[in-house]
């Protein structure tokens, strides 16, 4: 070890008296950019230490000490939550954040996370108000229910459901519907939370209506159907309608809960997608309480939506684990501007970026196609790398329409100096992160998910290349 190499190295202070580094005090928390230092000399502390390095070697990173420190810094100080631009195609993305939101409904969040706002004030009274009510009447209003209420996601309106309506009790459900939403969540884990007893009748790919009459005894204190969004059972396969279960709730005076999942209030099949229920059926087909996301096919932000009968809605709302799973005035501001959207079709299909991406034209997937082929080529950047545009498909994905396959355009990217996993990497670790999908030892950027304004950004991560 040639101790005498540790003279070569600058005291902290000394590099805090860097032009580069006082400009970079002005930008980011004095913490972050002393750490920095301390974390690039350490390093070069250790290859003096381990004799990993001579004078001439030391010197040059010295050299570029400054630079190090600079880069090290704004890597620290970026968010961990991040902007990322979504090249995969799949459009309800679970990793990348579900349904995307507008400017005009982020500008209305802005204000109300900007100041002051009624939450809990009625206006009208100057008393204290309630939080539900500010999206209930036009959650009615769209799905024909009686009330309505929100809370942090499906699975706690699952949750609140049942432990309102069948705690302690038994509630019955086909085998073929007790689905995992995800992160290994599991439909009869949540039923056992609320303190329900879970019923299980049928099959795995058949449930008959005596099966459920078969089930029903004193304790029963609900009928639940599952809708399985995010699965499909094929062949012979059989399983009860709710127009069937009508006969059994009027028997026996018992309520119907329905858990749809994605939360689905347009008909897509007129826009040429497989058809989904809707919220608007399942309560005119009868059923009591109907559960269902906000961050899915509805397309707004992460959110439980419970519907349904005002007796039943009612009750929820007086649980003590309301308040534990109540959502905050960002989520209601955003959820509000998002349903206003709904009181026209139309404008909801166009201004609803999940719709809009779900229900897009392969003509105008191929022109914007065209048109990021055109910036790449202009940057010359088909000079090193192999750029085509190709057919492919697109997912709905969040557990919704697995079956759908939505013809895309997609500009895939190969080269003979950098493997496809290389590319990869480089793009993901750009400053906005841009996530694609390798296919072949290509890269597949699918149009369908990615705005136009972010073009130059994935042009920009090439050059960098």
């Amino acid at each position: 070890m040639n101790t005498n190499l540790y003279t070569f190295l600058p005291k902290v202070d000394e590099v805090l008296d860097n032009q580069s580094i006082k400009e970079l005090l002005n930008k980011i928390p004095r913490k972050i950019v002393v750490d920095s230092i301390r974390n690039e000399l350490e390093n070069l502390r250790s290859k003096i230490k381990n004799d990993n390095i001579n004078k001439e070697d030391l010197l040059k990173e010295i050299d570029s000490l400054v630079l190090n420190i600079v880069s090290r810094a704004n890597n620290l100080d970026k968010y961990n939550l991040r902007k990322v631009i979504n090249g995969t195609g799949t459009i309800i993305h679970t990793n990348l954040g579900r349904s995307p939101l507008n400017d005009k409904i982020l500008q209305h969040v802005n204000e109300v996370a900007n100041s002051y706002s009624n939450l809990e004030y009625d206006l009208e009274t100057g008393q204290r108000g309630s939080r539900y009510s500010i999206v209930e009447s036009i959650i009615c209003e769209i799905t024909g229910a009686e009330a309505a209420m929100v809370v942090n996601n499906n699975a706690a309106a699952v949750l609140l459901t049942l432990s309102t309506l069948s705690k302690d009790k038994e509630v019955i459900v086909s085998r073929g519907e007790l689905v995992e939403i995800g992160g290994s969540f599991r439909i009869p884990d949540v039923m056992e939370q609320s303190g329900a007893t879970l019923v299980e009748i049928g099959t795995t790919n058949k449930t008959h209506l005596w099966d459920y009459e078969k089930a029903i005894n004193e304790n029963t204190s609900a009928l639940l159907k599952v809708h399985t969004s995010n699965y499909r059972i094929l062949g012979f396969t059989s399983s009860v309608s709710i127009k069937e279960l009508l006969e059994l709730k009027i028997k026996y005076n018992i309520p119907i809960i329905e858990d749809l999942g994605s939360g689905v209030l347009i008909d897509l099949s007129k826009y040429g997608i497989d058809y989904e229920p809707t919220v608007q059926n399942s309560l005119s087909n009868g059923v009591d309480v109907v559960t269902f996301s906000g961050d899915k096919l509805l397309g707004g932000p992460q959110a439980g939506i419970i519907v349904g009968k005002k007796e039943y809605i009612s009750q929820m709302k007086r649980n003590p684990l309301t308040r534990a799973f109540r959502v905050d005035k960002f989520t209601i501001a955003a959820l509000e501007a998002t349903l206003k959207y709904y009181l026209d079709e139309s404008t909801a299909i166009k201004e609803i970026p999940t719709l809009n991406m779900l229900t897009m034209s392969i003509n105008e997937i191929y022109n914007k196609a065209l048109d990021l082929l055109k910036m790449i080529q202009n940057n010359n950047l088909d000079e090193i790398l192999n750029i085509e545009i190709e057919d492919s498909y697109s997912e709905v994905g969040g557990g919704s329409l697995p079956l759908e396959e939505l013809p895309t355009k997609c500009i895939t990217i190969n080269s003979k100096n950098y493997s496809a996993e290389t590319i990869e990497r480089a793009l993901r670790n750009y400053d906005t992160p841009i996530i694609t999908r390798i296919y072949k030892d290509k890269i597949y950027i699918d149009l369908r998910t990615v705005k136009r304004e972010e073009f130059y950004m994935i042009v920009e991560s090439l050059k960098q290349l």
